[in-house]
C-alpha cells in the first residue's frame, strides 16, 4: 500500500498545529495547562537530536535540528535508515533531497507538525478522551512528565506523551489501542535543547551536489478550493465533526478529488472521492502502523478513507458516505 496511496498519505494530519485549549470537564486543569505547553513546543523551542519511530513491524531511525529565530522557523530531518533521505524546511518551503535517485523534490508543507501534532481546534477535546498527569520519568537525559489521553470510547487511539519539564517538548509519545496495544512510538535517544541549537545543524547534505538532479515541483501543482462537494455522512461517529470539505487537484489525477476531513479534536480522518480509476486497488481495509486506510465504491466514484484511528471508525465512515439528495 505504500505506493497505493501516496498523495492521501501526505495529505492526511494537513489540518493544522498548536492551538490553545480551555480547561473542560474531564479534564484536570493542570493537565490542561501541560497540553497548552506541548501544543506550543513543536514550534516556539530549538531542539536538535536523534529520535527513533516505530508503527506495525518497522523501525526507523532519524537525526533532527530545529531552528527558531526571526525569519521564522527552519528545521532538517535525515533519515538514517535504508535509502538516504534528507528534508529542509524553510517556514512552509519544504524540499526533499533523495541521492538514490538523484531527486530534488520541491513541495509546500502538508504533514503535521513534528514530534507531536495537536490539531488547531482542539477546545472539545475532553468530550472524547479523559485527560490526567501520570508519573514523572527520564528519556535520553531528561526528566520528564507524563500526560495521558484516554479515548471515552473505541473509536479512537490512546496517546501517552512524556514532556520535558521547562519547554514542554514531548520526548516520547506513545499511541495504544483499545487492547492497550501499542501501534505507533517516537522517543528521543539524544537530544539538544536551546542555545546549543545552531544553524550550522540545519546544513544540507545534498544541496551542494544536487545541481545536476532531477528537480520534481508536481507537487506545487495541486490546488485547492473549499466546496461544497455534495457528499455527507449518514452515520457518523461519535465525537467526529466535519472540519474541511474541498476540492482538490492532486498531480497525477486528470480530474479534482473531493477531500472531507473529519476530526475528533485530536485525530482526523481524511476521505477522498474520486472517479473509478481503469485499475482501482483492492477494495477493502489495509492499514500503515496507527493509520488504516478503507477503500469502496459508490456508483461510479472510488472511496478512499485515511485515517490515524482504529480500523472501527475508518470502515464506518466509508460505509456511510452517500451522495445528498
Amino acid at each position: 500500500m505504500r505506493s497505493a496511496f501516496p498523495a492521501f498519505l501526505v495529505l492526511l494530519g494537513s489540518i493544522g498545529c498548536a492551538g490553545y485549549v480551555e480547561a473542560q470537564a474531564g479534564a484536570t486543569p493542570d493537565a490542561v495547562a501541560w497540553l497548552n505547553k506541548i501544543a506550543a513546543a513543536s514550534r516556539q523551542v530549538n531542539y536538535a537530536g536523534t529520535f527513533v519511530y516505530q508503527h506495525g513491524n518497522q523501525t526507523e531511525t532519524s537525526r533532527i535540528a530545529h531552528l527558531v529565530n526571526a525569519g521564522g522557523e527552519f528545521e532538517r530531518l535525515e533519515i538514517l535508515d535504508g535509502p538516504p533521505r534528507e528534508i529542509l524546511r524553510n517556514n512552509e518551503n519544504v524540499t526533499c533531497y533523495l541521492p538514490e535517485t538523484k531527486t530534488v523534490v520541491i513541495e509546500k508543507r502538508m504533514a503535521r507538525r513534528f514530534p507531536v501534532a495537536l490539531p488547531e481546534q482542539v477546545s472539545g477535546i475532553s468530550d472524547n478522551y479523559v485527560i490526567r498527569k501520570g508519573r514523572q520519568d527520564r528519556v535520553a537525559g531528561y526528566d520528564c512528565q507524563m500526560i495521558v489521553l484516554e479515548p471515552r470510547d473505541n473509536l479512537r487511539y490512546g496517546h501517552k506523551f512524556c514532556v520535558e519539564l521547562k519547554t514542554g517538548l514531548p520526548l516520547r509519545a506513545r499511541m495504544y489501542s483499545d487492547r492497550n496495544e501499542m501501534v505507533e512510538s517516537f522517543a528521543f535517544t539524544q537530544l539538544v535543547l536551546g542555545s546549543g541549537v545552531s544553524r550550522d545543524m540545519l546544513r544540507s547534505r545534498y544541496a551542494r551536489k544536487s545541481q545536476a538532479w532531477r528537480v520534481d515541483k508536481s507537487a506545487l501543482e495541486q490546488s485547492e478550493a473549499s466546496a461544497d462537494t455534495g457528499w455527507v455522512l449518514k452515520n457518523q461517529p461519535a465525537g467526529f465533526n466535519k472540519v474541511t470539505e474541498m476540492r482538490r487537484s492532486i498531480a497525477g489525477r486528470p480530474v479534482s478529488v473531493a477531500h472531507l476531513v473529519y476530526s475528533d479534536g485530536l485525530a482526523a480522518v481524511s476521505v477522498f472521492i474520486e472517479p473509478m480509476p481503469k485499475s482501482p486497488p483492492p477494495a477493502g481495509p489495509t492499514y500503515q502502523g496507527a493509520v488504516n486506510i478503507y477503500v469502496t465504491s459508490h456508483a461510479d466514484r472510488m472511496v478512499t478513507v485515511v485515517g490515524e484511528t482504529p480500523a472501527r471508525t475508518v470502515k464506518q465512515i466509508a460505509e456511510s458516505l452517500s451522495f445528498r439528495e
